[in-house]
């Protein structure tokens, strides 16, 4: 090749090497767009113990507000959600552009999340609502009563140039599931999120998991699902240990976005490395259980890819809803390096 380039007029050199170059890099950049296994993020679900509370604390004191609400039963169901004998009444609430879907299991009841759960947990998982006031969103849980996670709001320190300027409170739901409200600094974040606004409570960012290793969830989230890295920051000091009210918290932070919908920020603990294991006996219907639900252009290619690497699936295989009642044709839930379910869905 070099050989033949030297032989050429420089014009047709150029040309030749231009041509080369287009050959190497847009074939790639290419088919990484298009073979990717996901699109984006639908929704964030949520098992609950009392559905009427639940939809009541995320309707009137975070201001989402219902969309649909439909109750299920039958062996396709059982299939998806691997829950033999089930009964669930599944709500979807919207908050801006985002939504969260809330699930009772009438029957069988699942298991309470554990009591001494902690924010380096593998099994924690959150979502973040962005909040157009930090100080007035504050008061308002306050004047609500919500269950402290954190010791109050904190703002993350200008030294650290990723996040400095961020405000964030974590606290809890009514079965104990945390939630993050979070406010940005004019240089970061989405620019919807600075758009002009009467609302406090505006939307979804990202839900938030923690997982043991980053690398390992990058090959899943990244390689396989084709969701791309839209951030990375390493946070520590008391301000992030009070936020996560974890002594000594040390995180590397990362942020994968598809094209749609919220995104998924892996949370790994550098330290401390105490964070207990995803129970490996974890059903659908324990209150511990959140699933995210991503959107796929072929549930079929997508569970052969998924079988391929070797991943944990939930359902038996991919599950046909000739219904649709859920607003999906097929879908299939699988598991993640960490054990973080993970619902693909096609419309």
């Amino acid at each position: 090749m070099t050989r033949l380039l030297q032989l050429l007029h420089p014009y047709r050199r150029f040309v030749a090497i231009l041509a080369v170059l287009l050959a190497l890099a847009v074939p790639q950049g290419f088919a990484q767009q298009h073979s990717a296994l996901i699109e984006g993020v639908d929704a964030i679900g949520i098992t609950v113990s009392d559905m009427e509370r639940a939809v009541d604390f995320y309707s009137k004191v975070l201001t989402f507000e219902k969309v649909s609400d439909t109750e299920f039963a039958g062996e396709n169901y059982e299939h998806l959600e691997g829950v033999f004998g089930l009964r669930m009444r599944v709500v979807r609430m919207k908050l801006g552009d985002e939504s969260i879907e809330l699930t009772e299991y009438l029957a069988p009841k699942g298991r309470p999340i554990p009591v001494d759960s902690r924010s380096n947990d593998r099994w924690f998982q959150h979502i973040a609502i962005i909040v157009s006031d930090m100080d007035k969103a504050y008061a308002w849980l306050r004047r609500n009563q919500v269950e402290y996670a954190s010791s109050g709001p904190q703002r993350l320190p200008d030294w650290n140039s990723k996040a400095a300027g961020i405000s964030a409170f974590y606290f809890k739901d009514p079965d104990q599931h945390p939630v993050e409200v979070l406010q940005f600094p004019q240089d970061k974040g989405l620019e919807k999120w600075h758009r002009p606004t009467d609302k406090l409570f505006l939307g979804i960012d990202h839900t938030a998991i923690v997982v043991w290793d980053t690398d390992a969830s990058l090959k899943f989230y990244r390689d396989l699902l084709g969701m791309r890295v839209a951030g990375e920051s390493e946070n520590y000091g008391t301000e992030q240990e009070h936020l996560n009210n974890v002594f000594g918290a040390h995180l590397r932070i990362t942020a994968l976005r598809g094209t749609s919908g919220p995104g998924i920020e892996l949370l790994e603990y550098l330290a401390p490395r105490d964070g207990r294991p995803f129970p490996s006996d974890e059903h659908t219907n324990d209150i511990v259980h959140r699933q995210t639900v991503l959107l796929t252009r072929s549930a079929d290619r997508a569970a052969r890819s998924l079988s391929a690497a070797q991943v944990n699936f939930v359902s038996s295989g991919v599950v046909v809803n000739h219904i649709e009642q859920l607003g999906f044709t097929k879908a299939v839930v699988v598991r993640d390096p960490d054990g973080h379910a993970v619902e693909v869905e096609e419309k």
